[in-house]
């Protein structure tokens, strides 16, 4: 079934707090072979680094929340749009193969993996 949708991982990665250095430091060259892969449309990864205030300080326009406290792990979160599902399973058996090992000395447990097809 051919789609003229792109398709999206979004990936919710926990990391241990003694390894943040080195994850920041494997996804720079995770995403720089995700770029360099055939058919992907773009890779971006964001650190969690603020929460919502209440429902009335969005109402008012108010800014998102700075995290202070050291949290058990940190939340990193991928983005990754490939061209169809095809190219996606192609760049993840690549990725894996290439960096499995490292992802898992920095994660406590798998990520929350979430895929589709981009709606607009």
């Amino acid at each position: 079934m051919k789609s003229d949708k792109s398709f999206v991982e979004v990936c919710i990665y926990e990391v241990k707090t003694d390894k943040t250095a080195e994850f920041e430091e494997l996804v720079e060259r995770v995403t720089e072979h995700h770029r360099n892969f055939p058919g992907v449309i773009d890779v971006r990864y964001i650190k969690r680094t603020h929460r919502p205030g209440s429902f009335s300080d969005a109402k008012a326009g108010k800014p998102s929340i700075h995290l202070r406290k050291k949290p058990k792990f940190y939340t990193y979160i991928l983005y990754w749009e490939l061209d169809n599902e095809i190219t996606h399973g192609k760049a993840t058996g690549s990725g894996l193969e290439n960096f499995f090992k490292e992802f898992n000395r920095c994660l406590p447990k798998a990520p929350k993996i979430i895929l589709g097809e981009r709606i607009h």
